[in-house]
Order: C-alpha cells, then structure tokens, then sequence
C-alpha cells in the first residue's frame, strides 16, 4: 500500500539547482578558447598577408613590419571591384528582398491555415533542398537564354531568388507554426485580417527569425559563384567572386594583392552580420528552449 504524496505548499515548486563548479568552467572556456583560436587563425593569416609587401612574402611567411594598406587600393583599382562590388549590391539586395517578402508570405500561409493539398505543396517546396545546384544549371542557362535573361541583372536574380525560396519557407513556416494558436485567435477575434495579423503581430515578433533569414539569404547570394560565371559573360554585370576568379588568373603571383582583394569582397558579409548579430543568433537559438 502506497503511502500518499504530500501536496506542496502553494506557491512553492520543488526545483533541482545545479551548480557547475570552477574546473568545469575552466575546461568549458578552454574548450571555446581553443575553437575560436582554430576559426580565427585563417582570418589572421588572411588579414597579416593583405598586409604585406610582396618582397617580404617571396622571402617568407613572416609578421608585416609596416601595414601596407596601399594593397587595399591597388586590388580595388587593378581588378575594377567597384562595378563589382555595385553588380553584387543590386544582385543581394534584389534576391533578399523577393526571398524574404515571398518566403513570408508562403510560410503564413503552410503554418497557419489549412487548405486542401497544403501538405503537399509545402514538402513541393522542401524537395528544392535537395535539388543541386549543378544539375539544373544547363537547362536554366537555355531557359533564360532563350527569354534573353542572360547577361542581365534578372539572369541572376531570379534563379537565385527560387533557389533561397525553399529554405526560406522551410524556415518561417517553422517559426510561424510554433506560434501561439491563442494569439491569432484573439486576433481573429477582434476583427484582425490574415494582413494584420501577419503584418502587426506576427512579424514584429518574428524580428530574430526574420533578421537570421536575411543574413542567410544575403550571404549565399553574395558567395554565388556558379550561377554568375554560366549566366553572366560580360563584364558589366560580372559580381565580386566571379571578379575575383578573373582577378586572380591574372595575378596569381601576387599574393598580398589577392588577399587585399579577398578582404574587400568579404567585408560586406562580415558588416551586415555585425549589425544583425544580436537577431541572428535570437533567430538560430528560437526553439531550442522552450518556457
């Protein structure tokens, strides 16, 4: 016979405390010293290289006595980065945008209404993250070709835009399903459109789910390489990595100039990250604890 549980006291919960003690803490931050020295060397190696002068680096990998930030000029002059720099600005900015507004749009829809087939057109969507890039890359060339897209802004937009679609939806459609039910039916109550409630509500507090997004989206567009070297041939539309590959074959010698250029062409992923950090790490960690 068992013998019976004594309630606890009202307004009193039985909580297990745990307490990590100073040797845990001292491997835990070892640990993360150690990886983030593993991460950041390439970064320094990269950055003491653009550095450099040339002589010193045919001589031997050494620290820079002097910070030679001529480099930096004379890889923006030499390899045209500027009209580069504004074919790719055009580019992200034009995927990110119709990525984001149409992903939104489609998630809203798979994660909180019901209509008939909405199963199978959102995995429709799913099923283009499995697609690779390099086995629809010839018929799309033809396609767009044949519309007269090639060596324009469209060629690279569009393909891109409906090759970040899949993951963009994937991803707020989960953010959108793991709303409060409670919240859009007091919405609903109160007289509020799928609009409002999308626009007013949901997205406001979607920001970190929203924010991660873009930075995704904005660095696979700005890193795409394949598709602007098959769809772009003229070098007025030519974005900053395909610039770089042409840049490099023609001075493949010359190490510190290809660094500095290297630099240049990484800076703006790193600077949009840094303004969004905060959201972006908010956006990644939603979901992973929960009240």
């Amino acid at each position: 016979m068992s013998t019976p549980r004594t309630p606890a006291a009202p307004g009193k919960r039985h909580t297990r405390h745990t307490t990590t003690s100073p040797a845990e803490r001292a491997v835990t931050y070892g640990i993360l010293a150690l990886f983030a020295l593993i991460a950041l060397t390439p970064v320094a190696g990269i950055l003491s290289t653009a550095l450099s002068s040339q002589s010193s680096l045919d001589t031997g990998f050494s620290l820079p006595k002097s910070l030679n930030w001529g480099n930096f000029a004379d890889a923006w002059t030499r390899g045209h980065f500027g009209t580069y720099l504004v074919s790719s600005v055009v580019v992200a900015v034009a995927v990110v945008a119709l990525t984001t507004v149409l992903a939104t749009l489609a998630a809203y829809a798979f994660g909180t209404m019901r209509f008939p087939g909405s199963n199978a057109l959102f995995y429709l969507f799913v099923v283009g993250l499995t697609l690779p890039q390099e086995a629809v890359i010839v018929p799309l060339y033809f396609d767009l070709r044949h519309w007269g897209l090639t060596n324009t802004y469209w060629g690279l937009i569009l393909p891109q835009t409906a090759q970040s679609l899949a993951f963009g939806v994937f991803w707020m459609r989960t953010y959108f399903r793991n709303t409060p039910r409670s919240l859009l039916e007091a919405a609903r109550i109160d007289g509020a459109t799928h609009w409002t409630a999308l626009t007013r509500i949901l997205l406001p507090m979607g920001r970190p789910a929203f924010a991660t997004l873009t930075v995704i989206v904005f660095m696979w567009t700005w890193n795409e390489f394949l598709m602007a070297l098959v769809m772009v041939s003229d070098e007025a539309h030519r974005t900053v990595p395909l610039g770089l590959a042409f840049f490099q074959g023609q001075h493949s010698s010359d190490t510190a100039l290809l660094a500095a250029a290297a630099v240049l062409i990484a800076l703006p992923v790193v600077v949009v990250y840094l303004l969004l950090q905060r959201r972006f790490i908010q956006g990644m960690l939603t979901g992973a604890t929960k009240e």
